[in-house]
């Protein structure tokens, strides 16, 4: 099962509290970053569109960051346990500090673009080893409170970024939207140099890294996401754009086997498929991803659309959710200390599963308590879930091989994420063609209800199309449960520390 090294040598220097300290700011700090940079640049939108034009491809500054931090996962979660955490941390935040600059530069929509993309190949880096670092640095009964920390980040990020956002936009420029990225970055960069220390370990003299199979696993994913994200938005799903990328992506995916297989130290280890506890963990948190789609991009149409709520009242519905996840999160470690990581995370997804499953259920119009009520509910069975997971794959593991186990469960996550996005997408779209006959699509219509110009019924049209979006994610929930209990074992096979 790897390595056995007890956890207390994976913690920084002992006699080092304010160091260790020190250092879970700067991680903060780096999340912060990787956190509020969708949230601060949505609401931005309208004014970068209009200063730089290409409003038919603006929708690229979110999905051409999200592609490289999923596609990169992988590869910075083995090359830390190759070479260590720190130096793939600081060398992450450096990139996405440099793609942030060179953001607040672009001279048009195309270069904004492009420059997101390393903003992301930064991101990739400070997700997945800021995750990593976290189960370092506290053994296993200690690590609930790390990752609290953390979840309360994205948390505060889901509700500041967008204030945020609109602040900059409206009273100075969208360019300091990335500006304000450099001096966080450089307060945690100060912090990681100066007091991250990681324990002496033995090394080969050369380490191999199998730059081959990352160049394979990231066109590989890059074709596969890319295909999935434009599929039915940019062009239809049987189009030669999209049977190219997709006959790409499975070619390079062959490729991929090929070249891991002859790897003396593959990017994609075959053990993280074979063994049990990862292998349904990541398919659990694939699903996780899937569902999390439907509240965070529908919801907030439902609530302006059917409820008729404005759209700081809007965002605040979906908002609760961040408030019960971290503090579900936090309490989760007296769950699963009794009745264990596996029992604990379908508890938390049994209850998602039922939540998800309540929301079509709901009058229409309704009341805006009714579906807040069930997002607090859900936050606090998603945090029962997700965080027992999490540790609990990280502590089934050596240090030498959790950079990789950690990466191998958020890429999945990110995966279903972006899977989510499609098919919900479609979803939604084919319920509204079917209520209003014709070709019908959720923007267009929540555009024409804005104006004024729909009629009632589409109100209804919308609300069916979010019903059915839900019922898609409690599906998906309800698969996370039976993966846990057919493919997870009882107790997972926790290391000794």
């Amino acid at each position: 099962m790897g390595g056995t090294e007890p956890a207390t040598r994976q913690v920084a220097r002992p006699g080092a509290a304010d160091r260790r300290g020190a250092v879970v700011a700067a991680l903060m700090l780096a999340m912060a970053l990787a956190a509020l940079d969708s949230t601060i640049v949505s609401t931005a939108v309208p004014q970068i569109v209009g200063d730089l034009g290409g409003f038919s491809v603006f929708s690229w500054l979110f999905s051409g960051y999200l592609l490289a931090v999923t596609v990169s996962l992988p590869v910075y979660g083995k090359l830390s346990d190759t070479f260590g955490r720190k130096p793939v941390l600081v060398a992450g935040a450096v990139v996405f500090l440099l793609g942030s600059l060179l953001c607040a530069g672009a001279w048009n929509m195309g270069a904004l673009i492009a420059f997101r993309v390393v903003q992301g190949l930064g991101g990739g880096a400070l997700q997945g080893t800021v995750q990593t670092l976290a189960a370092d640095l506290y053994p296993l009964e200690q690590r609930p409170r790390i990752q609290a920390r953390l979840s309360t980040v994205w948390a505060v990020s889901a509700i500041a970024g967008p204030a945020l956002g609109g602040v900059l936009a409206a009273y100075a420029d969208w360019r300091w939207i990335f500006l304000v990225n450099l001096p966080i970055g450089a307060a945690a960069l100060w912090l990681i140099v100066r007091h991250l220390r990681e324990p002496e370990r033995e090394r080969r003299s050369r380490p191999r890294v199998d730059w081959a199979g990352a160049l394979a696993v990231f066109a590989c994913a890059g074709a596969l996401l890319t295909a999935v994200v434009q599929g039915g938005v940019a062009w239809p799903w049987l189009s030669a754009p999209s049977l190219a990328l997709f006959g790409t992506g499975l070619a390079l995916a062959a490729a991929v086997v090929v070249i891991e297989r002859r790897a003396a130290e593959p990017i994609l280890p075959g053990w993280v498929w074979r063994r049990r506890t990862i292998a349904a963990v990541n398919l659990a948190l694939g699903a996780l991803g899937l569902l999390m789609v439907a509240p965070t991009v529908f919801l907030p149409t439902y609530a302006q659309a059917v409820l008729g709520l404005a759209p700081v009242a809007a965002g605040f519905v979906l908002s609760v959710w961040t408030l019960s996840w971290p503090l579900s999160a936090a309490l989760s470690q007296h769950v699963y200390r009794r009745i264990g990581f596996r029992n604990t995370a379908m508890l938390g997804i049994g209850v998602a599963a039922l939540t998800l499953f309540a929301f079509p259920f709901l009058p229409c119009p309704g009341a805006a308590w009714q579906p807040t009520a069930l997002m607090l509910v859900l936050g606090a069975a998603l945090g029962l879930f997700q965080l027992p997971l999490l540790v609990g794959v990280q502590s089934t593991v050596g240090w030498s091989e959790r950079g990789t186990a950690t990466a191998s469960v958020l890429f999945c996550r990110q995966t279903g994420q972006t899977l989510g996005a499609s098919v919900f997408g479609a979803v939604a779209n084919g319920v509204l063609a079917t209520r209003l006959g014709g070709a019908s699509d959720l923007d267009s219509v929540t555009r024409a209800l804005s104006s004024g110009t729909a009629p009632e019924a589409t109100r209804r049209a919308i609300a069916d199309a979010v019903h059915a979006v839900y019922v898609g994610a409690g599906c998906a929930a309800a698969l996370a449960f039976t993966v846990l209990l057919v493919l997870a074992p009882r107790r997972f096979p926790v290391l000794k520390e």
